[in-house]
């Protein structure tokens, strides 16, 4: 089975499961994305490792996880979700050391939490994408007939989203720089991270 390569589009609130985020993943050479449900926790640890600047000040457990890599010298080579059975994604995480290879079985959030870490690619097979796979926002007046089978995914709330930025704009605004870095610190020493993406995002609107 041909293997597919996916980036991460982003993390969206979900609307119908309270406390419960979908990660949005879209495939590298093509308009689909697969959406996988996951848990406030991993959903907030993933989106600390997409935002480089955002350090929290104890190590969540998939840092605590890569710095005992580092340790011992263990590479996550790449991602694999391999298996989906009742709206459930399986995943594999291929992991290296003195030049053998491992496979662990692992949860799909918690996999992708450690891609990122490691700057691992991510990858699923064809038919999981055939599969489990969407088109969005291609053409709306096309896609009227989805709105209901995606409302997880309909006017999302999104970590950093622009219509969260434009909301708290003109409160950040009023601030200066130095103002907003403190902001910015007090987030991440409360370990709102949400928060700080948002003052980060609006400490470089005012940079540029």
């Amino acid at each position: 089975m041909s293997l597919v390569k996916l980036h991460i589009k982003g993390i969206s609130y979900s609307q119908t499961q309270n406390g419960a985020y979908a990660l949005i993943l879209n495939e590298a050479e093509g308009d689909r994305q697969l959406p996988i449900v996951i848990g406030a926790f991993e959903a907030q640890s993933i989106a600390i490792a997409l935002e480089k600047e955002i350090k929290p000040p104890r190590p969540l457990t998939h840092d605590l996880f890569k710095s005992f890599a580092d340790r011992f010298d263990i590479v996550v080579k790449q991602v694999i979700i391999h298996k989906l059975v009742d709206g459930v994604f399986f995943s594999s995480i291929i992991c290296e050391r003195d030049k053998i290879e491992e496979i662990i079985d692992a949860r799909t959030s918690d996999a992708i939490a450690l891609a990122i870490r490691f700057q691992a690619p991510i990858f699923t097979y064809k038919n999981i994408l055939d599969k489990a796979g969407i088109y969005l926002n291609i053409n709306p007046a096309e896609n009227e007939d989805m709105e209901d089978s995606d409302a997880i995914l309909s006017e999302p709330e999104t970590f950093g989203a622009t219509e969260d930025l434009d909301v708290q704009s003109d409160s950040y605004s009023r601030h200066s720089i130095k103002e907003l870095y403190d902001q910015l610190e007090a987030a991440v020493q409360n370990e709102d991270y949400e928060k700080a993406a948002k003052i980060r995002d609006a400490i470089s609107k005012k940079e540029s």
